[in-house]
């Protein structure tokens, strides 16, 4: 029985992902970017009856209807921000019930959807872990193209007085990005920047990692997408190993300055926003037109710190979450600050990890795109890349694969 559970996990996954070998997305286009209407999901409490209740009263919670089946069936539906979107079905909510009672709970989504995120749970409002696999139930439907995707899902889960929490990824709202900044705010090396505020007033934040004189910078954002939380990790195993106390990380922030926005999209995040901030607009789509405060600010300040100091951005990386992990590059005919910077770096790390073949897909593109890595690289002349996790890649390797990344760009760029 031990083997069951990942071995049903891998064809829960199998079934989600695309059929073909993954090879990325195709070319961005430009698209508009002034606002869009978004529609504001009802925050409440539904009492079901029979003593049941299920909330979606919660930062980053989404839940939009639900409705008991019968006595042991409740179907909640699971609605986007604003169409058309990228089918990255966030879902978090919170159910108790006044008498311990098994029930099962199943997931809907509009005419379009699907269900993509594996549950995850927790009874503590904190640390969630995978649904155990005898708990999960997708039901398929088959495409016109012959492919199969899971219209629904259904989750068996004991409810009781003590508030179970359920959500597409490990963790919803903004408060653990929060924590972890203040963790990193503990060393005397690092300092917090306010650089603008989201349409909702939240605070755009950057932290400054380093003691140079900013002449020579790098850049990491992640958290664009709310639902895309394994990017976050990987960027927080990054960031955590160049501030470790140890030779190699202290002469890298001897030389250079590393300035790290881990929250892109508060207002989305904490909404439980499929994909886009409250302006209704995919934030990595607007980094030519500058129609949103997110994306404007952080441009903001990289070109205000270029101007006033004289230096110069020599890496950025924007760290998101799709399928399965994936290297999206700039066109590798094309130099920036630092050429080879990246391939170099992404052929050492991936070599620290064993078994590990990483999936490279540089752009094929000559000309500025409309993505951050686009910016980062044709305005700034920073060597970019996209650090695309998978949506289901175990936390050991994500922790690791943000630890190598940041090893092995500290041994090349201590060379330097």
């Amino acid at each position: 029985m031990k083997y069951l559970a990942p071995i049903v996990f891998f064809i829960f996954f199998m079934a989600c992902k695309p059929t073909q070998q993954w090879s990325g997305q195709g070319p961005i286009n430009v698209v508009p970017t002034e606002d869009k209407p978004i529609k504001t999901q009802v925050y409440r409490d539904f009492d079901l009856g029979d003593g049941f209740f299920i909330s979606n009263k919660m930062e980053g919670g989404r839940l939009n209807d639900a409705k008991r089946v019968n006595d042991t069936l409740i179907e909640v539906m699971i609605l986007p921000e604003n169409q058309p979107i990228n089918p990255s079905p966030w879902y978090a909510f919170k159910m108790w019930s006044e008498e311990e009672k098994q029930l099962w709970i199943r997931l809907t989504y509009p005419q379009n959807g699907f269900h993509r995120y594996y549950p995850k749970i927790n009874k503590r409002g904190l640390y969630y872990k995978k649904l155990d696999s005898t708990a999960f139930h997708p039901h398929y439907k088959t495409l016109e193209d012959g492919r199969r995707q899971i219209e629904f899902a259904e989750a068996k889960l004991w409810v009781g007085t003590d508030t179970l929490w359920i959500a597409a990824q490990d963790f919803a709202g903004t408060a653990y990005v929060e924590r972890w900044k203040g963790k990193i705010l503990e060393n005397d090396f690092v300092e917090k920047i306010e650089i603008g505020q989201s349409k909702e007033g939240r605070p755009l934040e950057i932290l400054k990692i380093g003691e140079a004189d900013d002449q020579k910078m790098l850049m990491a954002i992640s958290l664009q997408h709310p639902p895309e939380i394994p990017g976050f990790l990987a960027l927080k195993s990054f960031v955590e190993t160049l501030c470790e106390d140890s030779p190699q990380a202290k002469k890298f922030r001897s030389k250079y300055n590393l300035y790290v926005m881990p929250l892109m999209n508060p207002d989305g995040v904490a909404r439980g926003h499929w994909r886009h901030n409250v302006g209704g607009v995919d934030t990595n789509r607007d980094w030519i037109n500058f129609n949103q405060p997110e994306p404007k600010a952080l441009a903001e300040f990289m070109e205000s710190k270029v101007r006033e100091t004289g230096g110069e951005f020599v890496f950025a990386a924007d760290f998101h979450a799709t399928w399965e992990d994936i290297f999206y590059t700039i066109n590798e005919d094309l130099d920036g600050n630092h050429p080879g910077l990246i391939p170099k770096l992404i052929k050492r790390s991936s070599r620290k990890i064993p078994g590990y073949d990483p999936n490279i897909r540089p752009s094929e593109g000559m000309e500025r795109g409309v993505t951050s890595s686009s910016y980062f690289f044709f305005v700034h002349g920073a060597e970019a890349m996209t650090f695309e996790v998978g949506d289901n890649t175990p936390r050991r390797l994500i922790r690791q694969k943000g630890e190598t990344t940041a090893r092995e760009l500290m041994r090349i760029l201590n060379r330097k």
